[in-house]
């Protein structure tokens, strides 16, 4: 073997330390195909395990370790009701258990564009009003 192919070879086996080797055995597979032609190759896609990044609008991120969900049903419109009544120029984004100190949290947009959340205690009494859409 060459060196220019043993330094490639070298290489990927250094991505797929440092990827987890997913990426990187498809590639010494497909590379070990180039050099004998009896060999095979196949390439898999890696698993997600929920490792990928999540739009907060369809709910289940994280906050401080705890997964914060959407709300359906009565307890959604409640904390809406809520919030409508804290900030009434503001119209409800989402609607979600919180993660941060409250039960639940109403994520809005105001008429002029900016942000607020409005922290909703079990009770459904307002705990407080937070501007932007918080941490994440």
């Amino acid at each position: 073997m060459n060196n220019l192919r043993k330094a490639a070879i070298s290489a990927v086996a250094v991505g797929a330390a440092i990827t987890g080797g997913a990426i990187g055995a498809s590639v010494v597979g497909t590379a070990g195909a180039q050099t004998d032609s009896s060999s095979s190759s196949s390439t898999t896609a890696p698993a997600d395990n929920g490792a990928a990044a999540r739009d907060p609008s369809q709910g289940g991120h994280m906050a401080n370790g705890i997964t914060e969900e959407l709300l359906t049903g009565d307890t959604a419109t409640k904390v809406s009701d809520a919030a409508k009544a804290a900030v009434s120029d503001a119209t409800v984004d989402r609607v979600e258990t919180d993660a941060e100190g409250a039960a639940y949290e109403a994520h809005m947009t105001k008429s002029d564009g900016s942000h607020v959340t409005v922290k909703v205690n079990s009770d459904f009494s307002v705990a407080g009003v937070e501007d932007g859409p918080g941490p994440r």
